[in-house]
């Protein structure tokens, strides 16, 4: 299968500018490095996700320029390959049942030498028989990866080199539903995703999500995919980017009077040398674009005025 770039929205609220600038500087690089460019909508919160939405983000990105080369996927229709991956991980002996309570995890998180917002591995080694009388209690497992603190590097589109810890993500929760981490993994394994641009929030899930690949499609499949973390988009307060913050959708400025083509510019704008002097389109932008020149600063949106 021929390499391939992709960007997977969840379908739970309208894409804002942020969202958007994600999504072009995906597909730029892309197309800028020949790769095919693929669309994943991310919706396995049942709860949360809706398919007018889903529906509404499609026509937000074909408005702005990008193109994508098979019909978008949904999460939903893939439990199956899921089950599959969860198998392989526990036959593997890279799993293990985790009865923590979220006010547990709090709490040993909080605990001296900690990792901020990791997984203290409580569960890591609990016995049989203590696992038989949690379950007799009441209490129903998770499944965790077992991710033994490895340590992961890898070279950055746009951070340059870097280096993080595999966390013992929760791959399927209480209630048999699987995870963002254990999802993203396989579905980039079986679509031939091995360019990765995404919001650099999502940096220090690396890591992780390479331990995973390495595990479900072998060592060279995780050393084969590249990661490129831009920054994220904020608002003049300098957080990040949100439907509180005014108009930030297309839906939002088309009413304030700004069309699309104005916001195209504006997210090329903002890419400094990364993208040709003088392009308004993103497919003017494709030659030339250059993901590792962006700006490591986040991009300040500012509402046109009247907004």
């Amino acid at each position: 299968m021929s390499a391939a770039g992709r960007f997977a929205p969840s379908p739970s609220g309208d894409l804002h500018v942020g969202n958007l600038r994600t999504a072009a500087l995906a597909w730029l690089a892309a197309r800028a490095t020949h790769r095919r460019f693929l669309v994943r909508v991310e919706d396995l919160d049942a709860q949360r996700s809706r398919a007018d939405v889903a529906a509404r983000q499609l026509d937000d990105l074909r408005a702005i320029g990008l193109t994508w080369d098979a019909e978008p996927v949904l999460q939903s229709s893939r439990h199956a390959a899921y089950a599959a991956a969860l198998a392989v991980l526990r036959d593997g002996g890279d799993t293990y049942e985790c009865y923590c309570t979220r006010r547990e995890i709090r709490e040993a998180q909080s605990a001296p030498h900690a990792g901020a917002g990791r997984y203290p591995g409580t569960c890591r080694t609990l016995s049989a028989a203590d696992g038989a009388a949690l379950r007799a209690a009441g209490r129903r497992p998770a499944l965790r990866l077992r991710g033994a603190d490895v340590g992961h590097r890898w070279d950055d589109l746009v951070l340059g080199p870097c280096r993080g810890v595999v966390d013992d993500v929760v791959l399927a929760r209480a209630d048999g539903s699987v995870s963002y981490n254990l999802a993203v993994v396989v579905d980039d394994l079986w679509q031939g995703v091995d360019q990765i641009v995404r919001g650099d929030d999502l940096a220090e899930q690396t890591a992780t999500q390479l331990h995973l690949a390495g595990l479900l499609g072998g060592g060279t499949a995780a050393d084969a995919v590249e990661y490129g973390h831009v920054p994220l988009v904020v608002s003049t307060a300098g957080s990040r980017l949100a439907k509180r913050d005014g108009a930030v959708t297309l839906a939002d400025l088309a009413a304030a009077g700004v069309p699309v083509a104005d916001v195209v510019r504006r997210i090329l704008a903002s890419c400094g040398r990364a993208v040709p002097e003088g392009a308004r389109t993103l497919d003017a932008a494709v030659a030339g674009f250059d993901v590792s020149a962006l700006p490591r600063a986040p991009w300040v949106f500012v509402p046109p005025v009247g907004c």
